[in-house]
């Protein structure tokens, strides 16, 4: 049967992240994750929502573009407090560096690290696709190999247009790229005999994904093993609704659920 991975990025990086998975797993269908082991709300994700939670995939949400690196001094990767002050062009640019490639090392070790100490990841994904540019793609490949994770995200998606959504070209131009980046990255998973999903949802309508936009982009797949679809979602204590609210009703989403399983895909995670 063909396997659909509901993915709830940003574990860890507060507290209503943390609720929405928790939420959405306890409540909804979502049954996989990935935490940001640098993030202020680390632990509460771990002692709140991981641990207690065994049957929950979770991987490591590798991240070199948000908060505070783990180690101090990566001149390449952070300002002189340690906080990380790159994009992604930026990383790009430096992508063959071979200083900054070591410092790149350096902290995904330490981010993996931090996970191992309590858990074994079922994954590896990163924020704003960091690993999705190939010499971090294949140093991130090596170090899944070295500590045991067996499945990394790529990035194939295919464009598709949802009727009554203002669709963004910059998220089209990402998709060519990223698509473009994965033909290369799917070769490393083979190298590194490690597994990943055959294609992605969540890129081309980025903070806009909701039920209609995931079961839009789930119909235009063929001949796929596993789809994963990637959310932000988040739960808080009053009554903001924004793109992350949209996000966390989608794991809640009972007719998205049925229909999904109608078009013969088993809704699961990366342990499974």
């Amino acid at each position: 049967m063909k396997k659909f991975i509901l993915n709830a990025d940003d574990l860890g990086k507060s507290e209503f992240h943390n609720n929405a998975v928790l939420e959405g797993f306890k409540n909804g269908f979502l049954k996989s994750t990935s935490v940001m082991t640098n993030m202020p709300f680390y632990k509460d994700a771990l002692y709140r929502v991981i641990l207690p939670n065994p049957n929950l995939g979770v991987g490591v949400h590798l991240n070199l573009i948000e908060g505070k690196a783990i180690n101090p001094r990566l001149n390449l990767l952070c300002d002189r407090y340690g906080n990380f002050n790159n994009g992604y062009l930026s990383l790009l640019l430096k992508s063959k560096n071979k200083i900054f490639l070591a410092q790149v090392e350096k902290e995904f070790r330490s981010q993996i690290e931090t996970a191992l100490e309590t858990f074994q990841p079922s994954h590896i994904d990163s924020h704003v696709h960091v690993h999705s540019i190939p010499n971090i793609f294949e140093l991130c490949a090596k170090l899944a190999n070295e500590y045991n994770i067996k499945q990394i995200r790529t990035q194939n998606e295919i464009p598709y247009f949802v009727k009554g959504y203002k669709y963004n070209p910059i998220n089209l131009i990402k998709v060519i790229l990223l698509n473009h980046f994965s033909l290369k990255n799917k070769q490393i998973v083979k190298k590194y005999n490690l597994k990943t999903n055959d294609y992605l949802i969540g890129v081309s309508y980025t903070s806009m994904m909701n039920s209609n936009t995931i079961l839009e982009g789930l119909k235009k797949v063929k001949n796929a093993d596993i789809v994963e679809a990637l959310i932000h979602p988040c739960v808080y204590y009053d009554d903001i609704v924004d793109s992350h609210t949209k996000e966390f009703d989608i794991t809640k989403d009972n007719m998205l659920k049925d229909l999904i399983e109608m078009m013969d895909y088993q809704i699961t995670n990366y342990i499974e």
